[in-house]
């Protein structure tokens, strides 16, 4: 983190009162995302995810004498397309530093980083907060200070035998961004709302997986309280938390240790700290470093990396829509309501399916159809939307029966579930298994007729209070197994009370 600049205005509602009185936090976060890349950084080893232990390792990882690292120029590609996705200043010059520091499956015993000059500086993440109980977002504008280029490390496992650690390289040398926040967040909600939104870019960009359980993307957290509109507090930092869920529990519990010891009357230690989410609290792991510490020079072996806008530019061109823009088209051009339209751009497949269900549809109705029935069943399945059973078309032949008035949008539910469990052409579904809506009148008056003549109490109850229709016409749906025409039935029982 970066000298500290206060950019928000304290908000009562984001407080946490203590025993002396009120508290405000002050987030920031560090973003370690792995870049999507065939090789790594300064080697052409893979970067394939559960290899054998060692299987993906290169002379130039294992640190051999003589070996000389060389830039991956898709992963500068990669840095710069996320720079422009967070609306950032790409720099056209910028140095690969050394960072001192020793570690068992650090084979360098440095790790080659970016320092004084990174390739991406300061950006912006528009987070939606919320909603609240009236269906409203909180809509907060977190600043990003730099986005660099580094070497990750290996991995040491310590499980694995009775008296010695091991170490798998596979992971050493593999290209990530670390994207660092200003520390503009002031509560665990903010902090999980950027990190889901700053993931979703990633995905989007497709620069990143964001897969936080294969450790893909992981985040630093910085934490410090002080009172509303105070100084900034001394911070700690919780190293590598690897789900959003525990981001926002690992704030809060080291913003109520901090509380309490100041409250005390102590002071709090800079630190680097680890969260125990078995235990729901922050635990000391080592005092925290400065950069000095770290000894960093320019990297030797490595020119400055240098390019110009026209390189910029031809990446800038090749960019996908993103969820910012893609939300407020679909408010704009489909007239969807913010909230519906914030739910379909949370992840690129989503909008991508939403999209292609509604080309040629009604936008509303298809997004009603996304987000209730599909992502409801989806859910209740325990399913991502790459593992949906309704593909795109399928659905769209569901909305296309209903707009045919083939089915009735009661037997388009049941029709969904069929669909969902089984698979199959949803029209050949309809017509094998009698599905299809009742549209003859004569069998329709025939049951209206009949319910009617058996409740003249409520006929006359309904000439009285018309809304009592109602009643009526779901006697007759019932009558009808469900497949009659809602629309035919509601004309019907009105002209046989005489409400028109």
């Amino acid at each position: 983190m970066t000298e500290l600049v206060d950019t928000r205005i304290p908000d009562p509602k984001k407080f946490i009162t203590g025993a002396t009185g009120d508290w405000e936090i002050i987030v920031g976060l560090e973003v370690h995302a792995q870049v999507l890349s065939n090789a790594k950084l300064f080697s052409g080893a893979s970067t394939t995810f559960g290899s054998e232990p060692n299987a993906n390792v290169s002379l130039v990882d294992a640190a051999m004498p003589g070996m000389l690292p060389v830039i991956n120029e898709e992963c500068v590609r990669q840095a710069i397309r996320t720079g422009l996705g967070l609306k950032a200043k790409i720099n056209h010059r910028s140095v690969f530093d050394r960072k001192n520091y020793f570690y068992p499956d650090l084979p360098q015993g440095y790790q080659i980083s970016q320092f004084k000059d990174p390739i991406v500086g300061e950006g912006v993440v528009q987070v939606s907060v919320g909603p609240n109980n009236k269906g409203e977002f909180d809509e907060v504008e977190i600043g990003v200070e730099r986005l660099h280029l580094e070497q990750d490390a290996g991995k040491s496992m310590h499980d694995q035998h009775a008296t010695m650690s091991y170490v798998d390289l596979n992971r050493c040398g593999v290209a990530l961004m670390e994207i660092v926040s200003k520390p503009d967040m002031r509560s665990a909600d903010e902090a999980r709302a950027y990190l889901t939104k700053l993931r979703t870019i990633l995905r989007y960009l497709g620069t990143c997986d964001g897969n936080m359980d294969e450790g893909s993307m992981r985040a630093d957290v910085n934490v410090s309280v002080r009172r509303p509109g105070g100084a900034f507090g001394t911070r700690c930092e919780i190293k590598n938390v690897n789900s959003i869920r525990f981001v926002g529990q690992a704030i809060e519990a080291e913003a109520r240790r901090q509380i309490e010891i100041i409250e005390d009357g102590g002071t709090i230690d800079q630190e680097t700290r680890l969260y125990d989410p078995a235990k729901g609290e922050t635990r000391s792991m080592r005092s925290k470093e400065d950069a000095h510490d770290y000894r960093y020079f320019p990297d030797p072996d490595l020119l400055p990396l240098e390019f110009d806008q026209a390189y910029v530019d031809a990446l800038a061109a090749d960019l996908t829509e993103l969820p910012d823009d893609k939300r407020a088209r679909f408010v704009r051009d489909l007239g969807l309501s913010l909230y519906d339209a914030s739910i379909l751009v949370s992840e690129k497949a989503i909008a991508d399916y939403y999209e292609a269900v509604a080309a040629g549809r009604d936008a509303k109705q298809a997004a009603n159809w996304v987000i209730n029935d599909l992502l409801g069943a989806l859910n209740k399945a325990g399913k991502a939307i790459d593992q949906t059973p309704v593909s795109a078309a399928q659905l769209g032949a569901i909305l296309d029966l209903i707009r045919a008035e083939t089915i009735s949008g009661k037997i388009a539910k049941d029709l969904f579930e069929i669909v969902f469990a089984e698979g199959g052409d949803p029209a050949e579904i309809v017509e094998s298994r009698g599905m299809k809506q009742v549209t003859d009148t004569g069998a329709i008056e025939a049951a209206v007729d009949a319910i009617i003549a058996a409740n003249p109490d409520k006929v006359e109850q309904a000439k009285l209070k018309p809304t009592l229709a109602g009643w009526f016409v779901g006697q007759a749906m019932r009558a009808m197994g469900g497949k009659a025409s809602p629309a035919v039935v509601n004309q019907l029982v009105k002209n046989r009370l005489g409400l028109e």
